[in-house]
């Protein structure tokens, strides 16, 4: 098989997505594409909660600004093609063409988006920002391209900086 044309890459905000949340979620048992949701369950989202290091992390204006600055800044640095970018209060969408791995990527992308909010005295030393992990979806067609694009652009609501 070629090598896939873009990846779709998600990451949510620390603590904004826990397991047992109402929405459903996924575990490393549980996360096969286009599989199930675990089921919400109260219980096990309330001890997600406890377990916390700080608060849930949302994004004001400058924060998504400067992540998303920052994101454009490594993938042009790196020689890849940023297609489409969202940053939102909880998460950020981002339609990119690379060489290597997703999960590379999305590792740059964050340690990246991290530093310049440290720069920016936008979060602490001792905050972490971002989720652990992320979704990384392969874009192998034309038209998955342009659907995930104009997913990032126009699926997500209301115009609030931090797009491309």
């Amino acid at each position: 098989m070629s090598d896939p044309l873009a990846y779709l890459i998600t990451f949510r905000t620390y603590g904004t997505w826990l397991h047992g949340d109402a929405r459903g979620s996924v575990d490393r048992d549980h996360n096969a594409y286009d599989s199930p949701m675990l089921p919400p369950n109260p219980g096990l989202a309330l001890a997600e909660v406890a377990q916390l290091k700080h608060a849930a992390i949302l994004l004001g204006e400058a924060h998504r600004t400067t992540a998303a600055e920052a994101i454009e800044r490594i993938c042009h640095d790196r020689g890849w093609t940023l297609s489409a970018l969202n940053v939102r209060t909880n998460h950020v969408h981002a339609v990119v063409s690379a060489p290597d791995s997703p999960e590379r990527v999305m590792h740059a992308m964050k340690s990246f988006a991290t530093r310049r909010l440290r720069e920016m005295r936008l979060v602490g030393d001792d905050t972490r920002p971002w989720a652990r992990h992320g979704s990384t979806r392969y874009l192998w067609t034309l038209r998955q391209v342009e659907e995930a694009c104009r997913y990032v652009r126009e699926s997500q609501g209301d115009d609030l900086g931090g797009e491309l």
